[in-house]
């Protein structure tokens, strides 16, 4: 292979990608140089355009356009009671291509054990804030079943336990270190289903 260091550039960024590696990364790149016009022009105008305008809400962690307001949190017309706490947005995704769930998501943006992320960095204080605003009666936390994922959700339970509001968590149906975007919409409807009461402060 010609040593064009934008095309090594390129494989080492798009092999970063989940589920990609050096030799899928090749490939993409090769079908991208083919059909440049088709492809890589309207590729790198999106791509900026998402660089520009797309963040993550700083209330909620989802996505949002910076010249509107947050989807997820603004939703008022289904005056939701519940809140679904995952750890990111293929998380959030995943659940919401299931239609298994209908209320507000909450986006931690990781877990507490996570290399280099600390507590301070997850929207937790951000969450106690939305229950008590939006008068939240159910918090159902669907964090992965690893070690990270039920650490985050005993830590976010605690951090809830002065509040008038009913804690669940995903039934044990969930796979023991399996992650929630990976599973499939029966699994998820089943730990939705029998999810498990872990606290309810209004007793």
């Amino acid at each position: 292979m010609q040593n064009i260091s934008e095309i090594e550039e390129l494989i080492k960024l798009i092999s970063k990608l989940p589920g990609l590696g050096p030799k899928s990364a090749k490939r993409i790149v090769l079908k991208l140089i083919n059909n440049r016009d088709e492809l890589v022009k309207p590729m790198a105008n999106t791509l900026a355009q998402v660089y520009k305008n797309v963040i993550r809400c700083n209330s909620c962690g989802s996505l949002k356009s910076n010249s509107n307001g947050c989807l997820n949190c603004e939703n008022t017309k289904e005056n939701y009671n519940k809140i679904c706490v995952v750890e990111d947005i293929a998380d959030q995704w995943s659940i919401e291509n299931s239609n298994i769930f209908q209320g507000y998501f909450h986006i931690l943006g990781g877990t507490i054990s996570s290399v280099g992320q600390r507590k301070e960095d997850l929207l937790i204080n951000s969450l106690v804030e939305r229950v008590n605003r939006d008068k939240i009666e159910e918090v159902i936390l669907a964090t992965s079943a690893t070690v990270e994922g039920q650490t985050t959700a005993y830590y976010i339970q605690d951090s809830l336990k002065n509040l008038d509001v009913k804690i669940t968590k995903l039934a044990q149906g969930l796979p023991v270190g399996g992650e929630i975007e990976s599973l499939d919409d029966g699994t998820l409807f089943s730990a939705f289903k029998n999810r498990s009461n872990l606290i309810s402060n209004s007793d």
